[in-house]
């Protein structure tokens, strides 16, 4: 039997940690290790156009499995191409492990072509970067890196000069046991009792739902019910914790909407809950506050704390819910849950009027149209940008739909590279790339990558032939907007070139047929839907420091472009209110 050499190892323990692609772009330093992956059958080479959308792919993949994923990119250029995809990654907790090649060993630190220090690079979007400069490193230290990645959630990167990728492994090297899951984490006793004190001397007690609250759905419900509390949730909880929910009041933050902000600011005691929610001009100063968080470097960083709980959402409510006394009083919920209803149908109203003749068509319209044509299970990705707010307000979740996006790290072009991490991970699963025109035309090569994978991905193109999100930014600060203006093509006629499906949608009646079209299509599709640029209502009375930090309540709305399906599920909850 013909003896490893390091690169094949590599390999080796890669798959033993789950890794079934290793997404990137061939290059000389890299050559051994891709050599390495065509020789195995347990792991594919993913061939992309840019290694930052190998990158995004990889976290896309990492967020729709919760296993570890890899991407690479060779020396230089080639895996600093990596950075951005993998900052967003890390901020994301999704678990990638990035092979960023290097140069020849010898020629480390003297100026050789296409010399760079990834090592250096990556430590701040990574808990793990270190060079290999010796086969004897090996396997620890990649073993070392996946445990990083998978036990603390978030990127880890190895360098691997190509020379010793492709020198003998060393004999008899050890074989540790991977980590390739994370475990629950309990709240000490002192503090579950503490907690405990602080909601049952509470009259009113508001939830704020994040990420973190992923796979503890019926867990919030049942605490919700019995503290009688308002649910409110950041843009990344909103997938976990909207759907089938009574005590939903709506979203925070800029692209919020509903009941939230009243919510949040107007109870006796908030609890944070799985959230590193960043703007903290919508958390109140006069309010009490416990923040319930498994990573402890959260807690607290936002606002003044109360109390701070170390622990997963989910096993900290198992805890809390035989405990707490069951609050009489519905008064607080109630009227939160009114005044969610009425605020969604306020903003509603500038959606309904002659939606269906406008024309340019209203991008509200089109998420509405998508979130009613799309499957019951459809992953979406979702540009950042206006593309956000559409994805907010209209893409409704039920519990088997995901929604993932550059939500925290706030990247722009993430669409198009994370529905192709997405579609891997099943091909029978539809996959809709939510992506604004400046998005998709920055990383647009890698629509090339769909077709050349023959990958089903549906991307709904919103083509305002402008960097819409950024002229808001201009106008509310009192600027004139400049430079935000793009020429566009016909971008149907480009998928049609690149040998995908194309449709060209400027009047709303024709919207749902090419959707129809679109989604039966067996490969890759693109439907370029022409929408209004002045989309947006701004009220008079913003001031540039309200956007500067977005901070913005809930009574200053700067989005005013309906909420879609969420006013008739706010109607619903009313009804079951009960009455006096």
């Amino acid at each position: 039997m013909a003896k490893q050499n390091v690169a094949e190892q590599f390999v080796d323990i890669l798959t033993r940690a789950g890794v079934k692609r290793l997404y990137g772009v061939v290059g000389d330093s890299l050559n051994p290790v891709v050599d390495a992956v065509r020789r195995h059958s347990g792991i594919d080479w993913v061939h992309v156009r840019h290694e930052e959308t190998a990158a995004f792919a990889a976290g896309a993949e990492a967020q729709i499995t919760g296993k570890l994923t890899a991407c690479a990119g060779s020396c230089g250029p080639g895996n600093l191409h990596l950075i951005n995809g993998l900052y967003d990654a890390h901020r994301s907790m999704a678990p990638v492990l990035a092979l960023a090649s290097q140069i020849p060993s010898s020629e480390i630190g003297l100026g050789f072509f296409q010399e760079t220090h990834p090592d250096r690079l990556f430590r701040e979007c990574s808990h793990y970067s270190e060079l290999i400069s010796s086969p004897k490193q090996m396997p620890r230290l990649l073993q070392t890196a996946i445990q990083h990645a998978v036990g603390l959630g978030g990127v880890s990167v190895v360098s691997l000069p190509g020379d010793i990728a492709d020198e003998p492994a060393p004999e008899k090297a050890a074989e540790t046991a991977l980590v390739t899951s994370r475990p629950t984490v309990r709240p000490g006793d002192e503090e579950i009792d503490r907690l405990v004190r602080l909601i049952d001397d509470a009259d009113t007690v508001t939830l704020f739902c994040g990420a973190g609250t992923a796979g503890a759905h019926a867990e919030v419900m049942e605490f919700a019910g019995k503290i009688k509390s308002p649910v409110g949730h950041a843009l990344r909880g909103k997938e976990w914790i909207q759907y089938d929910n009574p005590y939903d009041v709506g979203m925070s933050g800029l692209l919020g909407y509903g009941a939230a902000y009243e919510a949040t600011n107007e109870c006796d005691l908030l609890i944070l809950l799985g959230t590193d929610f960043p703007y903290n001009a919508f958390l109140p100063d006069d309010v009490k506050i416990a923040q319930i968080d498994v990573r402890p470097e959260h807690l607290g960083r936002r606002s003044k704390l109360d109390l701070a709980v170390w622990g997963d959402a989910k096993e900290t409510l198992r805890c809390l819910i035989p405990r707490v006394k069951e609050k009489k009083s519905r008064r607080f919920l109630d009227r939160m849950l009114k005044k969610h209803a009425d605020a969604l149908e306020g903003v509603v109203k500038a959606y309904t009027r002659k939606v269906d003749k406008h024309v340019p068509i209203h991008p509200e319209y089109v998420a509405a149209v998508l979130d009613e044509a799309a499957d019951d299970d459809a992953v979406f990705t979702v540009d950042t940008g206006m593309c956000n707010v559409w994805a907010a307000r209209y893409i409704s979740p039920n519990g088997r739909r995901r929604v993932i996006g550059s939500f925290s790290h706030g990247s722009m072009a993430n669409a198009l590279p994370m529905a192709i991490g997405a579609q891997f991970t099943d091909r029978r699963r539809q996959v809709v790339s939510m992506s604004g025109d400046g998005g998709f035309t920055m990383l647009m090569g890698d629509f090339l990558t769909l077709v050349q994978h023959d990958l089903p991905v549906k991307v709904v193109l919103f083509n305002n032939s402008s960097l819409s999100m950024v002229e808001l930014e201009m106008l509310v600060a009192g600027l004139p907007s400049h430079g935000v203006a793009n020429v566009n093509p016909d971008f149907a006629a480009v998928a049609e070139a690149c040998g995908a499906f194309g449709a060209r949608v400027e009047k709303p009646k024709d919207l749902a047929g090419a959707l129809k079209a679109a989604f039966r299509h067996k490969g890759p599709a693109l439907v370029d839907v022409v929408t209004d640029p002045n989309a947006l209502s701004i009220p008079p009375k913003i001031s540039a420091d309200m956007v500067t930090g977005f901070a913005l309540s809930a009574s200053k709305i700067v989005l005013d472009g309906g909420v879609g399906r969420m006013v008739q599920m706010a109607r619903s909850n009313l009804r079951n209110v009960p009455r006096p």
